[in-house]
């Protein structure tokens, strides 16, 4: 038989490899599904490729690429047998384990049973494992190689993934004393010493003791460790990091920091109520966090027992830990049908044409999440006599391991973050820069094909006034979330609120309990109107005065996408730049009339301002000189740079070439001049004889290049360089109507204008003057080519889904989702899949509206 299996294998040795360093062995997921070793079917690893693959897939896979060895692996998980041993651990078939556990089987009532094949392809000839004697050795080595490998997820790079903290082993049977001892909420010192930072609270026994010491010598005297040493008690919480949102957790013992899924009851045995503690720096109970209490409650509806809904379209993802921002935010995207079509609809076609990694494939990924949430496969309904066994364990307070879990997103989250340096983290991040990196990457993907970004963009229409000459100015950019304030000035209970500041400030300066906290109430109306309302700008240059004016008034308009995303500003920055949450309750509308923030362009009536530049006005001191020695540059600009961590030069660089506009302008500079050598060399100013025209009437000629820092400031923006070329070009090198002519003049393969046209052509400054003749067309590429991408229609929509954050800061807290299905509101916290009973629309983050017809 040894000798029969030896040749049966010899035609395919050359395709069977052994892993090598940084090879990642995909052994817990299939590429294209979210099947794994605990589906029915099992999973197929390629043994040339170390890919997974579902029965579904695998047979693709071999017709694509003729690889016909694959190792079979499948878990099967099961109760015990009545009479089983309490606490016995867990049995695995052949003494060998192959995947993470990931789930929570319950060691003492389940076990599982590990079994792996050899599987030739395409007889499906299959070879049990091991089979040391029978097997070459180097198929047995590549066998033990593939079953020892870390999951492909692992961190493999230093710089991308950060290692996951597991579950301690004495979580679940930690033993607690029962001696009566209570945690204060301040005035901790360790017990042995009289340090009053890095304590540990030792979760057996209540004490308090100070960490290790540090490498400068301060930070403890490891009375912790100690303390260990002499009782064996393992586990040890540091105080001032406990948080509704976990704690910082050691494990003496495993040697390492843990986790602790019941970390709230093991406080709580000590008098330590998670959900009224928040993270600080003295390590102090910071009474501010109390009104997060009612946040948590209210937005997750935690006080309602609540329906759980299975089937297609409501299935949960799982929280990788800090990963609800992804899970939210793809939840609804993958409500609109748009998304639906682009790639659950062409998943077929995606799934054919997707190249030999599919993990590292964005569409790929995108068609295998939404098939995941969409298909129905990965959230089924408990059969009867789960049900009876899901009671029984709910009061028992045991997690059942056969309960729908949703599905994992390891794979897609690897994909869509890689090189990202915040989504590539386990940190919490914020879900609307998620969605806006997520479109970004549909942008990027979507070259040839639909793309259901489109249903988001819109145009937002400047208009600046001048108060003495009334000329006006209008520009326009493309967007895909308005952002509104939140004007707390204007809060219906605004009495209250000020006597609530007076009793906080009257609580603090005598040391005293701060009173029950206020939430502001602020109509819609009121940031509706905020965001409306025309600003004055003092200190102008009046183009039509060629002087400065009194000031200008600038106001906004919009065009209507076919979805809205709405964003309430309900964070500011703290002295130390982390986003603050502002406590306040929006009464938002079901259904929503924008009309009158339509934007028109220009008006009949209206005169524009001349597009003219300010006079270069040199200091007295500098006309002579050939260098300017210290050119003007907004300081304050530099130092949010500066703050950021980058050279200060590269900052002061960065704010001057892209002509003190903003640290927002900035920073984009400094994003594309990052890997350039002189990058935090000291600012040169360029001399006098190179500034150019010293009038911006007088027009470069047809063959000069524009300015090298304008270039860049554009394709930092992502426009591609040819394209910024054309533009500044074509607007005599004006970095804000150049970006108007990208926007009205799409780069274009059939548009070979020479340069010297583009010089003389007028650019377009009102896109929306086609889009307006008839106000509520839809404007398209087919449509009107000379736009950019924009499907403009009437201006009233109704609400269909919500995002809510639960927490003091973006970077920190838990995000849930609610969205309207078939006539009613569902809630996703996570893999729980609910229908829910009271949305609360009043307290969400972002909002998402769907464009009504005519009627």
């Amino acid at each position: 038989m040894a000798a029969d299996l030896g040749e049966l294998l010899v035609p395919y040795m050359p395709t069977i490899r052994v892993p090598r360093t940084g090879d990642r062995v995909f052994k817990s997921e299939c590429a294209f599904s979210y099947d794994s070793p605990e589906s029915d079917g099992g999973l197929y690893v390629c043994m040339n490729t170390f890919l997974g693959f579902g029965r579904e897939h695998v047979e693709r896979h071999y017709r694509k690429t003729g690889q016909s060895i694959y190792m079979h692996l499948k878990r099967t998980v099961k109760k015990k047998a009545t009479g089983a041993t309490g606490g016995a651990v867990p049995r695995r078939q052949n003494g060998k384990t192959f995947l993470e556990l990931h789930q929570n089987y319950n060691g003492d009532d389940y076990e599982y049973e590990d079994e792996a094949k050899l599987v030739i392809f395409p007889d499906h000839f299959e070879i049990p494992l091991p089979n040391i004697e029978e097997l070459p050795a180097l198929v047995t080595i590549a066998c033990d190689a593939v079953l020892n490998a870390p999951c492909g997820f692992r961190k493999q790079d230093q710089d991308s993934w950060e290692e996951e903290i597991q579950v301690s082993k004495h979580a679940r049977s930690l033993r607690q004393l029962d001696n009566g001892v209570r945690i204060p909420p301040s005035g901790w010192k360790c017990t042995k010493c009289e340090m009053r930072e890095n304590l540990w609270l030792n979760l057996t026994d209540g004490s308090v003791l100070c960490g290790k010491w540090f490498f400068d010598g301060n930070g403890g005297n490891g009375h912790a460790l100690e303390h260990y040493r002499e009782t064996s008690f393992p586990l040890a919480v540091k105080l001032g990091t406990i948080t509704p949102d976990g704690a910082d957790i050691y494990s003496f013992d495993e040697e390492e920091a843990v986790l602790d899924p019941h970390i709230s009851d093991h406080l709580a045995h000590f008098g330590i109520d998670m959900l009224l503690m928040q993270k600080t720096e003295n390590g102090h109970v910071d009474n501010e966090a109390r009104p997060r209490v009612t946040e948590w409650e209210v937005i997750q509806e935690s006080g309602s027992k609540l329906k759980a809904v299975y089937g297609p379209g409501y299935t949960g993802i799982k929280n990788l830990g800090n990963c609800c921002y992804l899970g939210t935010t793809m939840q609804v995207l993958f409500s609109i049908p748009e998304f639906q079509r682009a790639y659950v609809g062409n998943l077929q076609r995606i799934f054919d044409y997707s190249p030999l990694d599919p993990t590292q494939d964005f569409s790929t990924q995108m068609a295998k999440l939404g098939h995941g949430l969409l298909s129905g496969q990965y959230s089924k309904p408990p059969v009867k006599s789960e049900l009876i066994e899901q009671v029984m364990n709910e009061e028992h307070k045991v997690v059942a391991w056969h309960q729908q879990k949703g599905i994992c997103p390891r794979m897609f989250k690897a994909s869509v973050s890689k090189g990202h340096p915040e989504f590539s983290s386990n940190r919490q991040q914020d879900a609307l820069e998620f969605l806006l990196h997520i479109i970004n990457l549909v942008e990027r993907n979507s070259a040839g094909s639909e793309n259901p970004s489109d249903v988001f963009r819109f145009l937002v229409e400047e208009r600046i006034q001048c108060c003495q000459s009334r000329k006006v100015r209008y520009t326009q950019r493309v967007d895909y979330v308005m952002q509104l304030p939140a004007p707390v000035e204007a809060a219906t209970n605004r009495e209250e609120l000020i006597a609530y500041e007076a009793k906080r400030q009257e609580a603090q300066e005598k040391m005293t309990a701060s009173p029950e906290p206020v939430r502001a109430r602020v109509p819609f109306t009121a940031c509706l109107q905020a965001f409306s309302e025309p600003e004055n700008v003092p200190d102008f240059w009046s183009s039509a005065l060629q002087a400065k004016s009194a000031g200008v008034k600038t106001s906004r308009f919009v065009s209507f996408p076919e979805y809205l995303v709405l964003q309430i500003k309900k964070f500011t920055f703290g002295l130390d730049w982390v986003p603050k949450k502002i406590d306040l309750s929006i009464d938002m509308p079901d259904f929503l009339d924008l009309t009158r923030l339509r934007a028109t362009g220009l008006q009949a009536g209206e005169e524009e301002l001349p597009d003219l530049m300010p006079p270069i006005v040199l200091p007295e001191d500098t006309r002579d000189s050939s260098m300017t020695d210290s050119p003007e540059i907004d300081e304050s600009a530099v130092m949010q740079l500066a703050e950021m961590g980058f050279p200060l030069e590269a900052c002061r660089k960065a704010v001057y070439y892209t002509g003190n506009m903003g640290a927002e302008m900035a920073f984009n500079w400094i994003i594309a001049h990052m890997e350039e050598p002189d990058f935090a060399e000291p600012l040169v100013a360029p001399s006098l004889s190179d500034s150019g025209p010293s009038s911006a009437s007088q027009a470069p000629s047809a063959d000069s290049q524009p300015p090298e820092e304008s270039v860049a400031i554009l394709t930092s923006m992502g426009f591609p360089r040819r394209q910024a070329v054309r533009a500044l070009k074509a607007t005599n090198n004006n970095l804000e109507r150049a970006l108007d002519w990208i926007f009205t003049h799409p780069d274009s393969e059939e548009d070979s204008g020479s340069a010297s046209d583009m010089a003389d052509t007028e650019p377009n400054d009102n896109a929306f003057s086609s889009a307006n003749a008839h106000s509520d067309s839809t404007l398209s590429p087919d449509q009107d080519p000379a736009g950019p991408r924009i499907k403009d229609g009437p201006g009233r929509y109704e609400l269909f889904a919500f995002i809510s954050h639960m927490g003091t800061s973006t970077m920190s807290g838990h995000y849930v989702c609610h969205i309207k299905k078939e006539g009613r509101w569902v809630i996703y916290n996570d893999h729980k899949v609910c229908l829910s009973e009271r949305p609360p629309k009043d307290m969400a983050y972002m909002y998402f509206y769907h464009r009504l017809s005519r009627s």
